[in-house]
């Protein structure tokens, strides 16, 4: 029986290592009949790309840095050389100034702060201008972005990304609104905290997974698993009728007052 992304040409941004929320999507993707196309920032982040890929047959890579017009274009030049379309892109992306995750978020500098802005929020809108075609030429297609609930609530030490955050979550609706037509559908997903990478740039990390454990309806903490499936029905067809949205994928965490 085929997967529910048989055929489906996917574009991942964002893996960074076998923890990342964009390897559990890809993984997740691939098990659904996915063909994958994963991009890498730098050398730093390379290796480790090249070396996640290697595992799953037939995977494309290439570099990209969102913050760059100029990087975005080859990127998507490739992507179009390679597939001629474009059904699914993941937007796993998020920066912050490690100054501006400490301390108090009225002392955010105004670099930082633009930093966090252009990094985590502007690169979805980028990255879909560079997409539509792409899109278009199949058809149609889904865009999926990572936000948190930094984004809704005030959480200790996340500070300006959430602001960013925010700003990702109301461009996944005007992006929505405005790709609609094209029958190309936006949507954000809100996973519940997770020891990745940037997670550990978050002081107190530690204490926010307890406390989601304890407080948290179904009384744990996710997976990253548990994103990257719900990740494959973001960009399939059981999903056609959502955009716009925002999922979360928290144990019922975000449902709590106290």
């Amino acid at each position: 029986m085929p997967g529910l992304l048989a055929g489906r040409k996917i574009l991942i941004l964002g893996v960074a290592n076998k923890r990342s929320i964009a390897w559990a999507s890809a993984l997740a993707a691939k098990r659904e009949g996915a063909d994958l196309f994963l991009t890498y920032q730098g050398d730093r982040i390379k290796e480790g790309v090249l070396e996640l890929a290697a595992s799953v047959p037939g995977t494309l890579t290439g570099p990209c840095d969102a913050t760059d017009e100029a990087s975005l274009a080859a990127l998507f030049a490739e992507v179009k050389a390679k597939w001629g379309k474009l059904d699914g892109m993941v937007h796993s992306i998020a920066f912050a100034p490690a100054a501006d995750l400490e301390g108090a978020f009225v002392n955010t500098s105004r670099e930082g702060f633009k930093t966090a802005m252009d990094v985590s929020a502007y690169t979805l809108v980028a990255l879909c201008r560079h997409a539509l075609p792409l899109f278009q030429a199949a058809g149609g297609g889904a865009v999926t972005a990572y936000t948190y609930l930094g984004s809704e609530r005030a959480v200790p030490a996340y500070n300006v990304m959430g602001a960013a955050k925010a700003a990702l979550e109301s461009s996944v609706r005007y992006l929505a609104s405005e790709m609609g037509p094209s029958k190309v559908r936006v949507n954000a997903i809100s996973p519940g905290p997770l020891n990745t990478l940037s997670a550990r740039g978050v002081s107190g990390f530690t204490k926010i997974l307890d406390v989601v454990k304890e407080r948290a309806p179904l009384r744990r903490n996710i997976e990253a698993s548990e994103v990257g499936d719900t990740t494959v029905f973001m960009l399939s067809d059981w999903s056609r009728g959502i955009t716009g949205e925002l999922i979360h994928v928290d144990a019922g965490f975000h449902a709590m007052g106290l």
